[in-house]
This record gives C-alpha cells, sequence and structure tokens, in this order.
C-alpha cells in the first residue's frame, strides 16, 4: 500500500519518500489514509529533514475509492472524509518541507494532497490534474478551496473549481498549479534536488521563515475535528450527487 524509502540529504540527515502503492491507481480508501497518516508521522519521529510524497509511474493518485465509499454507510464514510482532511492537516502542519512527486494523473484527491505540499513537480505528457469534483457532484469545501487559491491565485482557483478542469502538466506549469515539470522518470530525481537545495539554507531562519509563509494553513488545519465535515458529507448524500457517482463506478466498470 505504500513504500517507506530513505534517501540521503546532501547536507546531512535523511529525506524519506513515501511513495503511494495500491494499484491500479493508487485510490485512497481508509486503510491507505491512515498508513499515509503514520508514514508523515513515522518520518518526523525518526528525524527525517524532508519528506516527498510520490507515486506511480503514470499515476500519482486517482484521489478517493469511489468504489468502496458507495458500500458503505453514512458512519463509514464519515470516517473516511474524517481521515482524508486529517491527512491533509498532518501535511499541512508538517514541520518538515514536503515535496510532491506527481508522478502522473492526479484528478481530485490526488491533487489535494498535493497542494499541501511546499512543492510539486509534476510528469510532462499527457497527465491530468485538477479538482474535478463538482463534475462529480461534490461540491468542494471552503477549506480545500482556500488551499487551492494560496498556489495559483483567488480568480485562476474560482475557474478552475467551478469548472471542474482537468488540465495538463504545461497549463497547470502556466497557472502555478505545479512549480516545475520534467519527464516521468525524473519527477521524483528533482523533487528531491528542491529538497536538498532547500536543506541546504541555514535551517533555522528557512524553517522559522517557512512556518511564518504557511500560518494561513496551520490556522485553518489546527484542528481537523473543526472543519466543515457535515455539510460535505450531506453533499456526498445528496441523491443527484449519488446518481453522478454511480454512473462513474459503472464507467469505471465497463472499461475494466
Amino acid at each position: 500500500m505504500l513504500n517507506l524509502i530513505s534517501h540521503d540529504a546532501t547536507a546531512g540527515g535523511i529525506i524519506s519518500e513515501i511513495q503511494m502503492a495500491r494499484p491500479p491507481v493508487n485510490a485512497l480508501n481508509l486503510d491507505m489514509l491512515r498508513a499515509l497518516h503514520a508514514a508523515v508521522d513515522e518520518s518526523i519521529a525518526k528525524g527525517a529533514r524532508g519528506i516527498v510524497l510520490s507515486g506511480a509511474p503514470g499515476m500519482f493518485s486517482a484521489g478517493a475509492d469511489v468504489p468502496s465509499l458507495l458500500g458503505i454507510d453514512r458512519a463509514g464514510v464519515h470516517e473516511f472524509w474524517r481521515e482524508f482532511f486529517a491527512v491533509c492537516a498532518v501535511l499541512a502542519r508538517s514541520p518538515l518541507p514536503v515535496a510532491a512527486s506527481i508522478t502522473g494523473h492526479s484528478p481530485a484527491g490526488g491533487a489535494v494532497l498535493s497542494l499541501f505540499c511546499d512543492y510539486r513537480v509534476m510528469a510532462e505528457g499527457p497527465f491530468k490534474i485538477g479538482l474535478n469534483e463538482v463534475r462529480v457532484g461534490l461540491p468542494v469545501p471552503e477549506n480545500i478551496q482556500m488551499a487551492l487559491r494560496r498556489v495559483v491565485g483567488a480568480y485562476r482557483a474560482e475557474r478552475l473549481l467551478v469548472s471542474g478542469a482537468m488540465i495538463d502538466a504545461a497549463e497547470a506549469l502556466a497557472c502555478g498549479f505545479v512549480d516545475e515539470t520534467t519527464g516521468v522518470d525524473q519527477v521524483t530525481v528533482r523533487a528531491l534536488h528542491w529538497l536538498n537545495e532547500l536543506l541546504a539554507l541555514p535551517s533555522e531562519a528557512m524553517l522559522a521563515t517557512r512556518a511564518i509563509a504557511r500560518a494561513d494553513l496551520l490556522t485553518t488545519y489546527a484542528n481537523p475535528d473543526a472543519l466543515p465535515l457535515d455539510g460535505f458529507i450531506e453533499g456526498f448524500f445528496r441523491p443527484q450527487t449519488q446518481a453522478v457517482l454511480q454512473q462513474l463506478v459503472a464507467r469505471l466498470k465497463s472499461k475494466s
């Protein structure tokens, strides 16, 4: 489900790579979210100097495992989304810099996770990224919209969110959704390179400045239980949303 890989940092210490490994598309279920949460906590506890969050070549993460979500009750759905926001929170509050190695497609929840990282490197080519929740009948809550606004700006975030746009790597780079693009086999290499350059700076000044710059994330995600989860879950169970999600699952089954 996850591979944990240690890389030597050029400035000393290690960089922890958390590689999502749940074939075929790294869909996020409750077990994977818990594993991601634990892996970030473990990396911090073991003294890593930075974290890379990566996926498989061609696929970072397809986001929530919709078929499994449709098969559980309201309490189970609540537990899933609470843990999803908890993973966002642990990335937002990480005292270590985090680079996203976006190794391929990254719709919905996959794109959301990348927004809480400090830096995003994406694979060049036919790969798409975006918050396409509207297209599957889900409203995007304010705490997620805020994360996109701080990366691409308010107007561009509105255009992307309201349309549920999926954009390719070149478009993502042009609008600031990602910081860098490169060949799919070099994405993690470049993420590590960025981290190593950052970690070579005087650490106290760099980390203190980083904390100030990310204060809006720290404030919003200080308490995951205070996030507007109930309203989001109400939206998930609306008849129109359920119908659109069922149609999505039917299309996925027809392709497999």
